[in-house]
């Protein structure tokens, strides 16, 4: 194994020899105060002036790169919390404007409806209006025509009633009395049988 010259020990040399202070019960080497170093008083000036530098190079460190990185870090979270908020509150304007106009485009698209379908109503009424008023025409000529029909059966069936009323007439008069008797009496009988 390789050992340098620097770090070997040879047998020869004389080891310190640690003993226990019973005062303070800290070990320590022959030779040497018994007290610990930081707490021992005579390094307190030397403590204190690697504390000052030691602060200041903090002090330093912080102030000249720490802070800013976290002043910019803020600055650039904060514009992008404003920059949101803005676009925010434009979506929020547009998103209002856009439901106001779709409830006016709804309230217009209603009232067409309401137009449109009273103009529906108001052409199917005419026209069913006009189909009634038709058919009722053709009903009425049919009518009017079967009752001149009717009336035209029921002269005939009279004239033919006044004809058989005065045959069965004479047929009768035949049978009561034996004898035949004058048309012109019996057609003026069931003329008067008649009125």
């Amino acid at each position: 194994m390789f050992v340098s010259t620097a770090f070997a020990q040879t047998a020869t040399e004389v080891q310190p020899v640690e003993t226990l202070n019973t005062e303070t019960g800290v070990a320590q080497e022959n030779g040497q105060s018994g007290a610990f170093p930081p707490f021992d008083s005579t390094h307190y000036a030397s403590q204190l002036l690697w504390l000052a530098i030691t602060f200041g190079l903090f002090y330093l460190f912080l102030s000249r790169v720490v802070l800013p990185r976290l002043g910019g870090v803020i600055e650039t979270r904060r514009d992008r919390i404003a920059q949101d908020l803005e676009q925010a509150a434009r979506l929020k304007q547009d998103a209002d404007s856009a439901i106001t106009a779709y409830e006016q485009e709804l309230a217009e698209a209603r009232s067409k409806a309401a137009v449109i379908g009273q103009d529906a109503r108001d052409k199917a009424k005419a026209e069913a209006d006009a189909e009634r008023a038709a058919d009722e025409a053709k009903l009425e000529a049919k009518l009017s025509e079967a009752e001149g029909r009717i009336a035209s059966i029921k002269d005939q069936a009279m004239k033919d009633v006044g004809a058989i009323a005065a045959e069965t007439t004479a047929l009768i008069v035949e049978k009561l009395i034996g004898g035949k008797a004058d048309e012109a009496e019996i057609a003026a009988a069931v003329k008067s049988a008649n009125a």
